[in-house]
């Protein structure tokens, strides 16, 4: 097991948040219950914060954070489109948004479990942060199935 830096960190933490933001904006057109919609928009909302803070601390400590690749983002859109193209249900859209949720939940665990108190104090509570907004969506989201 290789410890994380605080650079591998802060970019998992920036990347988790953009594949979510790019879910998010290829999900919500095929969400057609307002409720949902409104849940979805909110998380958007969080991931776009934690983001930039995410930008920000990288740029500070000399970091580099990537975009996700176009293939990761094309390759998401098609499965979302045809997922819900099959069933934009509330249930169906639910679950694939706690799918996408469980996945980046597993990553930074992950993270969090690898790096132990080698982080930074900022980072580690970023990706804290991050886990904790990831569990209370994964939790809101239940309601919908």
């Amino acid at each position: 097991m290789d410890i994380k830096t605080d650079g591998e960190a802060i970019a998992e933490i920036y990347r988790n948040a953009q594949l979510a933001l790019t879910s998010i904006s290829d999900i919500l057109p095929e969400t057609e219950d307002e409720q949902l919609k409104r849940e979805i928009i909110a998380e958007h909302d969080e991931y776009e914060r934690i983001c930039s803070r995410a930008a920000r601390l990288a740029r500070d400590m000399g970091a580099e954070v990537k975009e996700p690749s176009p293939i990761k983002k094309a390759m998401m859109w098609s499965a979302i489109k045809m997922n819900a193209g099959a069933d934009n249900s509330r249930a169906n859209i639910a679950q694939m948004m706690i799918r996408g949720t469980v996945t980046g939940l597993t990553s930074l665990k992950t993270t969090m479990s690898e790096s132990g108190n080698a982080l930074n104090g900022d980072v580690k509570s970023l990706l804290q942060e991050l886990i904790t907004i990831e569990e209370n969506c994964e939790q809101r989201l239940k309601k919908y199935l």
